[in-house]
């Protein structure tokens, strides 16, 4: 029949999950998902997914480093929702407070505050009240924290920051 896949046995199982980890990291669960879809039984994918750590080839820490990592840089997101990221992956609460705390401050800071500039242009001839929820919304949405951003979006409309819209 068409629709029916053949299930995969466990040696190629395991080397296929191999060449996927070694080409990026990968989270435990989304391994763990993939083997299932592959045809194998739960009890052989916790079985390929202890042998991959045991290998090195799966490695929780390393995962959620390198996506705090990916996310912050090229997504600008916020502690918040990386945290939230990571939960949703399955990844244990120590590993996502190590992998955030790979943020340096200062970066974390400056980071926002450039992202704000670009979407202060869009809304800096709105009143003022309405450009200043709109930032403080945006920052919120992108998963920053209320202590950071506040006083990011005061310095931006304040005007401190950029004179794009006077």
């Amino acid at each position: 029949m068409k629709g029916e896949k053949k299930p995969i046995s466990i040696d190629a199982a395991l080397a296929r999950a191999a060449t996927l980890c070694s080409r990026g990291e990968q989270a435990v669960a989304d391994v763990h998902d993939r083997l299932l879809r592959w045809g194998l039984s739960v009890a052989d994918a916790d079985a390929v997914v202890s042998r991959l750590k045991e290998e090195n080839f799966l490695n929780e820490d390393r995962y959620a480093v390198a996506f705090v990592r990916d996310k912050f840089r090229f997504n600008g997101w916020g502690r918040i929702k990386l945290a939230y990221g990571l939960k949703q992956k399955q990844v244990s609460s120590q590993a996502i407070e190590n992998a955030l705390s790979v943020i340096d401050e200062e970066e974390y800071r400056a980071r926002l505050l450039g992202l704000l500039q670009v979407k202060w242009r869009s809304v800096c001839n709105r009143e003022p009240e309405s450009a200043r929820a709109s930032l403080l919304r945006f920052a919120a949405s992108r998963g920053f924290e209320p202590s950071v951003f506040y006083p990011a979006v005061e310095t931006i409309v304040g005007g401190k920051c950029c004179d794009c819209c006077d």
